[in-house]
């Protein structure tokens, strides 16, 4: 039985060697409330068996739509290595320790940043964003900049993840593991291409 955590490691290290930007972009797919889809590019910032993580402003639409439906899809495209990893399961917030301690790595101007933006609603102008980011820089103009309480992480367990590899003729090998939940273990199965 194949590891899908293990294999992941195992791919994702290659593409960081191979990959000329950002190895660790994903598309990250999420429903509205009437079921309409939504996908849009984010970074992985950690995996383990315990699932796959990225930041974001919970009052975003991403945000928004994950905390309503409990559930996302995320697809990873290392087009160096023709290969694509699909993940999909649910999703929930990682606990406030970690989004911490993750908010504490990113460069002061984005932890100022954060603050600033109103994520995914209208802006009237540049200048407004830029009014905002000063009004912040001077709040926190020394010492530490705290992480938003709007602002935190989403783990996604995975149920379901594919491994596609390109091969000749479109003939793609397509490794798929699934599970009910994190409690059962992992049937592989192969698809058709």
């Amino acid at each position: 039985m194949t590891d899908p955590f293990a294999l992941f490691a195992e791919w994702f290290a290659e593409a960081e060697k191979s990959e000329p930007n950002d190895p660790n972009a994903m598309s990250l797919a999420s429903v509205d409330a009437a079921g309409m889809p939504n996908v849009r590019m984010v970074l992985l910032k950690g995996f383990d068996e315990q699932g796959f993580v990225f930041y974001t402003n919970f009052e975003s639409q991403k945000g928004r739509e994950i905390l309503g439906s409990g559930k996302a899809a995320l697809c990873f495209h290392w087009k160096s290595l023709r290969r694509a990893v699909r993940v999909r399961g649910p999703a929930s917030p990682v606990s406030d320790a970690e989004a911490d301690a993750y908010f504490d790595t990113r460069p002061r101007d984005s932890r100022i940043g954060a603050w600033a933006s109103q994520q995914s609603r209208p802006l009237e102008s540049r200048f407004a964003l830029e009014k905002q980011v000063a009004l912040y820089a001077a709040k926190y103009a020394v010492g530490h900049v705290p992480r938003p309480p709007y602002w935190s992480g989403f783990r996604i367990v995975p149920t379901y993840v594919e491994f596609w590899q390109d091969k000749p003729f479109r003939l793609h090998d397509r490794l798929i593991l699934t599970r009910d939940n994190a409690d059962t273990p992992w049937t592989e199965t192969k698809f058709y291409p």
